[in-house]
């Protein structure tokens, strides 16, 4: 996987982390796959995305997940 493949730039979708070369934010690629969509649908959608980007993107909120911060959630009622 390529080493900068995510950035970071506050002139680029106010900053969110996107996909190298593209205003693809690792969120919408995180909330298409959540929502049911596949890889190959994204990509479809997206031509200018990779594979590699995806895996990117995965991997990045993964790292970001794994930081000591509370994710409040909402309790079952």
């Amino acid at each position: 996987m390529q080493k900068n493949m995510i950035i970071s730039d506050p002139g680029i979708m106010m900053g969110k982390p996107v996909i190298a070369g593209s205003r693809i934010t690792v969120e919408l690629v995180v909330e298409k796959l959540a929502a049911g969509e596949t890889v190959e649908q994204i990509l479809e959608s997206h031509p200018g995305l990779t594979h590699e980007g995806i895996r990117a993107a995965l991997s990045f909120a993964a790292k970001v997940l794994r930081g000591d911060v509370v994710y409040p959630t909402e309790s079952a009622a």
